[in-house]
Order: C-alpha cells, then sequence, then structure tokens
C-alpha cells in the first residue's frame, strides 16, 4: 500500500539522483559542459582568486649578469554571493489516495510531477545562463486589462508566475505573483490570470520572475558588458574584466568567424570550444558554410546533443540567445561554483514532503545553492548585430 512514508522515500533515495542529473547535464548544452565544484564558497559566498597577465619573472641575461627579479603572477579576487535557486513540485491528496492500491499508478504520478519539474527547470535554468542576474523576463511596452503587450516574449511562456515592477524596480499593488495564462508570440503580448492590472503597469514596468528580482544567477548578460561592476570588481580599472565584443556585424561569414577567435588567442591565449548563437544565426552561418563549400561535421556533446562544428567547434543554437546574437566562449574558464548539489528541502522530521497549510496539497521542493563565475571574461567574445536567416 502506498502511504505518504513510502512516497517520501520515493523522493529521497530514487527520484533525487535522476533528477540532479537531468538538472546538471540534460537540460542545456552550455550548462553541461561547464565545471560544477564546492571550491572556493565561503559562507554565503563564493571568493574566488582569479589571475590576469603572466608572470613577471622572466627575461634573458648575460652569461655573469644579475638574473631577472621575480614577479609573481596578478591576482584578484572575484566575489559574489550564492543565488538560492528552488524548484518546487505538488501533489494533492486526492491523488495520493486515487493511487493507493496500485504501486504503479503513484509511481506513475511521481514520474510526471518530476518531468514537470525538470521541463519547468530547463526553461528556467537555461533563461538565467544568458540573463544578467536581475530575473528581468521583458519590459512593457503597453498594457489594457490582464494583456500585455512587452518589447519582447522570448523569455515568457504559458504557467510561469511573474511579478510586475516598476521601471525602479519596486512592487505595483496587485500586479505581484501573476501567472501567464496566454502567450501570443506574433504580437508580442501575454496575458496574466487575477483582475485588472490598473494604471500603474504602464510602458517600461519590468516584468520579472516570481519573487527572483536581482537574485538569479550571474548568466551571460552581466559578463557581457563594458560598464560597472563585476564579481565586486570595476571595469573601468581592468580591462581584462571587458570581453571581446563586436556589434553591428551584418553578414557572418568564416573571415568574421576566424578573426573573433584568433583575436581571443591572441590577446587572452583562450581557445574556443563552443559556439552559442540563436536559430537565425545558426541558419545564416549554415548558408555561409554552404556557400564556402565548407565542410561541417556534426559532434555529440555531453548530455547527447548533437551539433554542427565549425573547424571542430561545436555550434549550438539556444533559444534564450538573444537574437543577432554569437557567443564564442571557452568553457574551461566558467564554473557553477555550490554550496553542495541538489538537495530536498527537508523539515525537522526529515520528511521532504510537506502539507500545505490550510490545503489538501503536499509540497516538496529541491534546491541548490550556487552561481556562476568565468574566470577570464577577456578570453571570451560576444558578436551582436548578425543578419539573421
Amino acid at each position: 500500500m502506498v502511504t505518504m512514508t513510502s512516497a517520501d522515500s520515493a523522493l529521497k533515495n530514487y527520484y533525487l539522483g535522476v533528477v540532479a542529473q537531468q538538472l546538471n547535464a540534460e537540460i542545456n548544452p552550455l550548462l553541461a559542459k561547464i565545471r560544477q565544484t564546492t571550491a572556493d564558497v565561503w559562507g554565503k559566498e563564493v571568493r574566488r582568486l582569479a589571475q590576469y597577465g603572466v608572470n613577471g619573472g622572466v627575461g634573458a641575461g648575460t652569461e655573469e649578469g644579475a638574473l631577472p627579479a621575480a614577479g609573481g603572477n596578478n591576482y584578484e579576487q572575484f566575489v559574489t554571493t550564492l543565488k538560492n535557486l528552488y524548484g518546487t513540485v505538488e501533489i494533492s491528496d486526492k491523488a495520493v489516495r486515487a493511487s493507493e492500491n496500485s504501486a504503479g499508478a503513484f509511481v506513475d504520478l511521481l514520474t510526471a510531477e518530476m518531468e514537470g519539474l525538470v521541463r519547468s527547470s530547463a526553461f528556467n535554468f537555461g533563461r538565467m545562463l544568458f540573463g544578467d542576474g536581475t530575473g528581468v523576463l521583458c519590459k512593457v511596452t503597453s498594457a489594457s486589462g490582464n494583456a500585455i503587450t512587452a518589447d519582447s516574449v522570448q523569455n515568457v511562456v504559458e504557467g510561469m508566475t511573474v511579478d510586475i515592477l516598476t521601471e525602479a524596480g519596486a512592487a505595483i499593488e496587485g500586479a505581484s505573483a501573476r501567472r501567464i495564462t496566454q502567450v501570443d508570440r506574433e504580437d508580442k503580448t501575454f496575458t496574466v490570470d487575477g483582475g485588472t492590472l490598473g494604471t500603474s503597469v504602464k510602458a517600461g514596468c519590468l516584468v520579472c520572475m516570481q519573487g527572483s528580482y536581482n537574485l538569479e544567477l550571474t548568466g551571460l548578460g552581466a559578463i557581457f558588458k563594458d560598464t560597472g561592476t563585476l564579481y565586486g570588481l570595476d571595469r573601468s580599472t581592468r580591462p581584462w574584466l571587458v570581453p571581446y565584443m563586436k556589434t553591428q556585424v551584418g553578414a557572418i561569414s568564416e573571415n568574421v568567424l576566424q578573426k573573433t577567435i584568433d583575436a581571443l588567442e591572441e590577446r587572452a591565449g583562450s581557445r574556443v570550444d563552443i559556439i552559442v548563437c540563436s536559430w537565425g544565426v545558426k541558419r545564416a552561418l549554415q548558408s555561409a558554410l554552404s556557400a564556402s563549400r565548407s565542410q561541417t561535421d556534426m559532434a555529440v556533446l555531453a548530455g547527447g546533443y548533437k551539433a554542427m562544428t565549425y573547424n571542430g567547434i561545436p555550434v549550438v543554437a539556444d533559444r534564450f540567445c538573444p537574437s543577432g546574437t554569437m557567443y564564442l566562449l571557452n568553457t574551461a574558464d566558467f564554473c557553477l561554483h555550490q554550496l553542495c548539489d541538489w538537495k530536498w528541502l527537508e523539515g525537522d522530521d526529515g520528511r521532504v514532503l510537506r502539507q500545505v497549510p490550510g490545503k489538501p496539497l503536499y509540497t516538496a521542493t529541491l534546491v541548490k545553492y550556487a552561481d556562476l563565475i568565468c574566470a577570464r571574461p577577456c578570453g571570451q567574445a560576444m558578436l551582436s548585430g548578425i543578419t539573421e536567416s
């Protein structure tokens, strides 16, 4: 007979390992290539020494002259706060009781919930990789009733629960924890549940993941900037914190691609091992390579992903990559620092399934405390303004 105790045990002893593996290696090809470690985590922060430049203790000299003066490596300390990543599943008491006499039916119930969690996590963690840490999904251009027209709907999908904030990031009464019910990608509009949003929701307002404003991973959107701070350091006095960025590229070509790869190796000794771009840019690159009769082989990446290659470098299209944009990355410079791998949030009694107060529902929450660090930003590149196909 299936009980809440056996369900709790199944989540901890069977589903945790499977789901953790899927979340770490199978939801995104870029994330699958990034190393994950518990090193350099101190309390609630990640503190990592980053080396830049070269050792100064090298030189030539005469046969009897003085040896080169010592000059150690150059270091700066990166500091970032561990981000709190959560994934919650919900099971009704009715569903549990309906399957209590059938172990197979209950397994199907739990499996369906876990698969839903992985799909939702694949969307949100994939989005965070390309975000700037603010959690902003899009900006409002106009609003009427429950309908919002945005500058982009690339990062929104039916079922998401969002907060609508002022342009300055302040809460708006009645506009928090709204669930998206419909998305029109052609017209860049979406609707939310609940009452009318009111006049406070207007052009310039921010649409964010619920409770996530300024609390998400330090993604590529935060790394690929030439102003402000990164990991607590000012870019204006540290040029090595600024990646190689070229805008208004126009038509993509082998020459543009190779010049960027060569520039990274020349300026930082960095070797690109993955290229990530939007779908339209990938199609444009395929057309350019076909026109030049270049051979495009296929590669199988970690997690089972298949990708075309350019000079042996896999080229991956990602739905969250900004349109007209291509990232050329050396993933050896990236690391996801974490306090621990995915764990169930447990109560004082050690249970992971807990009843929602006042409701016939049970919830279980997966948690991970982590943040993404790029140790050598100057060894990465971004091409934007590419004409899509």
